[in-house]
């Protein structure tokens, strides 16, 4: 009922910029969109909490990405974004958005995130 489509990963340098986007969208049925969120995962670690936001802005980061990533969402086009500066190779990950709309998450199909050194 809800779709996430998630766009904005690639392949950067260490020290560069990049902006993920997700966008959800809902076809028969609406509800209200709660907490939107990013996480990433490593191959052979967990998925892990990167960054979330409330419908009022309220903002939580992963000690790991203060001061270098920020989250922000547009609540009239039901898209979440995360601004990645400072990149460095640790943040090679699949990034994956989630949406809380009512009472069930719904996840995005991940974006790989690539930084060499």
């Amino acid at each position: 009922q809800v779709q996430l489509v998630e766009s904005g990963g690639g392949l950067v340098r260490a020290g560069d910029s990049l902006r993920l986007s997700c966008a959800a969208s809902q076809t028969r049925t609406v509800f209200s969109i709660n907490a939107m969120g990013w996480y990433r995962q490593a191959p052979g670690n967990r998925r892990e909490l990167v960054a979330s936001i409330t419908r009022g802005g309220s903002t939580n980061y992963a000690d790991s990405v203060k001061g270098r990533f920020t989250i922000s969402r547009d609540n009239a086009k039901n898209t979440v974004y995360l601004q990645m500066n400072s990149l460095k190779p640790e943040d090679t990950a699949v990034y994956y958005c989630k949406v809380t709309a009512s009472v069930y998450d719904y996840w995005g199909q991940g974006t790989q995130v690539t930084v060499s050194s």
